[in-house]
């Protein structure tokens, strides 16, 4: 490995350290909400060879009696001219820097890098010479698609597919009304996300969650409602961090699901994020490939209809401390995963 990207120490830092983060998952702000259920969010710079010094947020947890992990979530972020090759063989080593000011029951590190890979590539996580581990599920989605909005809207709208660009002019035509509630309108979204999980069998966390969002991110975080003729019909969240807008989460009726409101709902997300300077719009993600049998083939097609790039990153990578508790807890995450993977197959 070449010498940029080697590790030359890790400090502790206050949280506000991470408040110029790229992601918002590596944010100050992230840290702060996920403090409201359950984590423990610790700041860090990583000192790089010859790329200075990278906040880095950790997120720690206990996973059992006397047993925690740390976190860390599309991190860490590289500095200019650290390859992810390079990046991904430093991880162990970030690792063993956190060690010290992390609890002493930590069983492990688990990274989710943000940089992107082929397909399928998890950069060689299941070879034991450094240590690092493919997860048994991931936390973040690896795959995704990135839409640019650096192009003019007529360049957006023509990278889509035909029946994408119908759907967004149907719905306009047949007075679907797109709007920005405020804070207030998060019940109205609630309501309609908990018709999705009925209808689709998802599970959802409790209308405080998205409330707390809402409080943390402020005007970062914005939401949109689709409605035609007094009737709600969709709703979608979108986090508008630095140059990128990521849509987190969406909700529709099971009424006048032909008017396509979803379709006008995302097109607006997507000019508003361009209008105020993104360059970037991620669908946030989608299963690894077209397969017509997976479990969320429509939300791929849905997903990819409108014109982005698909990309990948590793997925979640583990650095083990305490082996045989960490053997443990996989298998448990194992079996959790197949239950979960099961009820999306009913």
């Amino acid at each position: 490995m070449e010498k940029l990207g080697f590790i030359r120490g890790v400090t502790q830092a206050g949280i506000s350290a991470c408040s110029g983060a790229v992601s918002f998952l590596q944010s100050e702000q992230w840290g702060a909400f996920k403090a409201r259920f359950g984590w423990n969010p610790r700041a860090f710079f990583v000192d790089w060879e010859g790329g200075g010094q990278i906040p880095l947020l950790a997120l720690v947890r206990r996973i059992a009696p006397g047993f925690s992990f740390a976190y860390v979530p599309w991190g860490p972020e590289l500095p200019a001219g650290v390859s992810p090759e390079n990046g991904r063989a430093a991880l162990p080593e970030v690792a063993r820097k956190l060690k010290p000011f992390l609890p002493r029951n930590t069983v492990f590190v688990r990274f989710d890098p943000p940089w992107f890979v082929e397909n399928g590539a998890a950069g060689g996580a299941d070879d034991c010479r450094d240590s690092l581990k493919r997860a048994a599920a991931d936390i973040q989605p690896p795959d995704t698609v990135l839409v640019d909005l650096s192009v003019p809207c007529e360049e957006i709208l023509a990278a889509m597919k035909p029946k994408w660009r119908y759907n967004i002019s149907l719905a306009e035509k047949r007075g679907v009304i797109v709007e920005r509630p405020d804070i207030q309108g998060v019940d109205l979204f609630y309501r309609l996300l908990e018709e999705t999980a009925r209808r689709d069998g998802i599970a959802v966390h409790s209308v405080e969650y998205y409330r707390t969002l809402f409080e943390i991110f402020g005007p970062e975080l914005r939401l949109y409602t689709a409605a035609h003729e007094g009737d709600a019909l969709a709703a979608i969240v979108v986090l508008f961090h630095g140059k990128q807008a990521t849509y987190l989460y969406g909700a529709s009726s099971n009424i006048k699901r032909n008017l396509m409101s979803p379709y006008a709902l995302q097109w607006r997300a997507m000019r508003d994020a361009k209008d105020s300077g993104c360059a970037v719009y991620d669908l946030f993600g989608i299963p690894p490939d077209e397969n017509p049998d997976h479990p969320m083939a429509g939300l791929y097609r849905f997903k990819t209809g409108f014109g982005g790039k698909i990309i990948h990153r590793p997925g979640s990578l583990d650095f083990p401390f305490n082996p045989l508790v960490y053997g443990l807890f996989r298998a448990a995450e194992s079996l959790r995963k197949k239950s979960r993977d099961a009820k999306k197959r009913r």
